[in-house]
């Protein structure tokens, strides 16, 4: 019974699912660049420090935290929905640690913005921008999983 209406839900499912993972992304790809500019440029000029905090605080809390709990409702549900996920494959299973690796560096982003707000960041413009890098790696994994299904 849950099947069927998730099946027949599976469309609408499916697009709410892309359009939250697109705004989670969009903020996992933004957030550490602001930290970039945030560790090089406040201490130059620590009077756009509060500048910095307040952009960053309002896109882990408006954007990146309801697209993430977003993305992952609508995964799920994508995945009780017959038909959709073989967990006999490997994909499914290589997506998933993804996914979870992707969860873990948004919380680390967001502990990251913590040190920012407490005035104890250590860590230089350089970390920030390799940082920036880890969630693009992990999205060239999760998309060729999903729609090259390569093993």
């Amino acid at each position: 019974m849950i099947g069927d209406s998730l099946a027949a839900l599976y469309p609408w499912t499916l697009a709410f699912h892309v359009m939250s993972v697109l705004a989670w992304m969009a903020g996992l790809f933004y957030l550490p660049r602001l930290y970039v500019y945030h560790a090089e440029k406040a201490a130059e000029r620590p009077e756009i420090d509060p500048v910095f905090q307040e952009m960053e605080r309002k896109l882990l809390r408006a954007i990146m935290n309801p697209a993430m709990i977003a993305t992952w409702a609508f995964g799920l549900m994508l995945v009780f929905t017959p038909g959709i996920v073989d967990w006999s494959e490997g994909w499914p299973w290589v997506k998933a640690a993804m996914v979870l690796l992707m969860t873990w560096f948004h919380h680390a982003a967001s502990l990251w913005r913590k040190d920012f707000a407490a005035g104890r960041n250590r860590r230089p413009g350089r970390f920030y921008r390799l940082a920036n890098e880890a969630p693009t790696l992990l999205m060239v994994v999760i998309v060729i999983m999903v729609i090259v299904r390569p093993f």
